[in-house]
């Protein structure tokens, strides 16, 4: 492909919008461009880096047994509504009404409609396993849109979903999965790492994700992995064992009132106080679907919201207002403590139970109490809802201690069990002739996300490094004069001979100095450059430079596209 016959606007300068460096270097590498919030159009390089991931993605999942289909983009609320989605996803959900005001979706995934044909097409155990796949466009409405094809309104996605008899059916399925997207990923030249993940809306009773491990800003998740066993999940669901215990041996103390003037924060009032902050305890309200409940977790940790709703069992889940705040304990923000607390629930993270002699809130402005104990106050249930952090022991083996790394989302793996068929009323007839619901599975990859994320792990202060195995091209020839006739004839010459041999070339046949040119192609980020210039046609020799690490080697000309090929294969 010529440059002048394709269409390649890079950019000198990064986008003002953009924090990420995959999104800065697609954007200026002329892969994307922004329609409108959350929202890109795929620009002729994008596309074949995507196509690759397709291709790719298809080959694997084909060869794991999955079938092809393609389900429709806009869907019938009755189908989520049935499900329950309707309600708990809300407002994330792309929705309209069509001329008959009739409720519609567009799909961020298809369970709902998947579970529908199954319904309709699946009556006997004699169809089952079956999993089908599709590749397609999704929407989701981010309240906040950000990081370019990482967390967009509109995105390609491959989501595929299992029917089976029952959980040890689904159990295979999911590991046949599993090992297929090991394979995809790293086919893509990415090393990926599967971790445990919460089931969020979609449901079910297990799920795993697929990170990408990097070491920018990219990484949109914590990871915290085991040194001795194979224990990993994302923060939202990893489990530890504290390091330090709780006090439980000191001698229980009278409990004080003391003014702390206009003192609110963990760090205010342990200042003042000249206590740490692991003797303090943080009453957190939260307005649960509307309903207001206390939360209480030690003063030097993090709550984790993910486990708060999963206890809860509530759709929303949010902090409550500083008017709620008032009314429910007598007292300003900063000033909540489980003393004397009434009219609302109160749970506490079981770490606080090993407390004596700690700090809380006393329901009165500037105002705390000290040398609190457990028997002055009550509390209704105890829930693990901290964070889990680094260095904290590994609660799966209880030999290693856990290690934090940054990574991005790629694929996850969710066994769903029986939620959607009992919902949607999709069942089979056994061997015993008796009608049982499928018991299913879902699973995705993210296509755009991947593709950015392979830019994120991959790049350097030049742009782009891309993996071969994704590369919009194989080579990119750059005869630094296209006026220059013999530099024209060579480049067309190994151009020619790479084709034949099955790789795709980029010529730069731009009428730009060799200097634009060497830097659009650091940008762009093909594996392979070969360089064609006078200097070294006169010594009967090219250039062949690998973006990888920019090691040259100076080749025969003869010799360009043979040796060339052995290069790319060493990569």
């Amino acid at each position: 492909m010529l440059w002048t016959k394709t269409f390649i606007p890079t950019l000198r300068d990064d986008p003002a919008d953009a924090e990420l460096v995959s999104h800065k270097l697609l954007t200026r590498g002329g892969y994307i461009r922004k329609l409108t919030s959350g929202i890109y159009n795929y620009l002729p390089l994008m596309q074949r880096t995507l196509h690759k991931v397709m291709n790719i993605v298809r080959e694997e999942m084909d060869a794991s047994g999955a079938i092809e289909i393609t389900m429709p983009v806009l869907h019938p609320a009755e189908l989520w509504q049935k499900t329950g989605r309707w309600d708990t996803i809300g407002k994330e959900q792309m929705r309209m009404k069509d001329r008959h005001l009739r409720d519609m979706v567009l799909g961020a995934t298809h369970e709902e409609v998947v579970t529908w044909i199954a319904r309709g097409e699946l009556k006997s155990y004699r169809q089952i396993p079956l999993n089908m796949y599709q590749i397609q466009v999704k929407f989701r409405d981010e309240i906040r849109p950000r990081y370019g094809l990482m967390r967009g309104r509109e995105f390609i996605m491959k989501d595929a979903y299992t029917f089976d008899a029952n959980e040890d059916g689904l159990k295979v399925a999911y590991n046949k999965m599993a090992d297929a997207y090991f394979k995809a990923f790293n086919r893509c030249g990415l090393e990926v790492k599967m971790v445990e993940s919460d089931v969020g809306n979609m449901g079910g009773f297990g799920a795993h994700e697929f990170m990408v491990p990097v070491t920018t800003a990219g990484g949109e998740e914590v990871i915290l992995s085991c040194s001795s066993c194979d224990y990993a999940a994302n923060v939202e669901k990893a489990q530890s064992v504290p390091l330090v215990e709780s006090k439980r041996d000191e001698e229980h103390k009278t409990k004080e009132m003391i003014m702390t003037p206009d003192m609110r924060t963990i760090e205010e009032v342990t200042e003042y106080l000249k206590k740490p902050a692991e003797m303090l305890i943080k009453t957190l309200i939260y307005l649960a679907d509307g309903k207001p409940v206390a939360v209480l977790i030690r003063g030097d940790r993090s709550i984790n919201e993910i486990k708060l709703i999963n206890y809860l069992r509530c759709l929303e889940l949010e902090m409550a207002p500083p008017e709620t705040i008032l009314k429910l304990t007598g007292a300003q923000v900063g000033f909540s403590g489980p003393v004397g607390l009434t009219g609302l629930k109160i749970i506490a993270d079981p770490e606080i139970k090993g407390m004596v002699n700690f700090v809380v809130g006393a329901n009165k402005d500037d105002t705390h109490f000290i040398n609190v104990n457990q028997d002055d106050f009550k509390v209704d249930d105890y829930v693990e809802l901290r964070n889990a952090e680094a260095g904290e022991g590994c609660a799966r083996c209880g030999r290693g201690h856990l290690e934090a790394y940054s990574g991005i989302e790629v694929g996850n793996l969710f066994m769903l069990g029986t939620k959607y068929s009992e919902a949607l009323g999709a069942t089979f007839v056994d061997e015993k002739g008796e009608e049982k619901p499928f018991v299913m599975g879902s699973y995705g990859i993210g296509i755009t996300r991947t593709a950015q994320s392979a830019v994120e792990a991959f790049h350097d202060d030049k742009g782009i490094i891309w993996p071969k195995q994704i590369a919009p091209y194989d080579f990119h020839v750059i005869p630094l004069f296209m006026d220059n006739d013999q530099q024209r004839e060579v480049a067309f010459q190994i151009r020619d001979d790479l084709e034949d041999a099955g790789y795709s070339v980029l010529i730069d046949d731009r009428d730009e100095r060799p200097g634009v040119k060497f830097n659009d192609a650091d940008l762009i980020g093909m594996p392979i450059r070969i360089a064609i210039g006078d200097r070294g046609l006169k010594e009967g020799v090219i250039e062949i430079i690998r973006r990888k690490d920019m090691q040259m080697e100076k080749v025969p000309v003869d010799q360009g596209a043979t040796r060339a090929i052995e290069i790319w294969k060493e990569l």
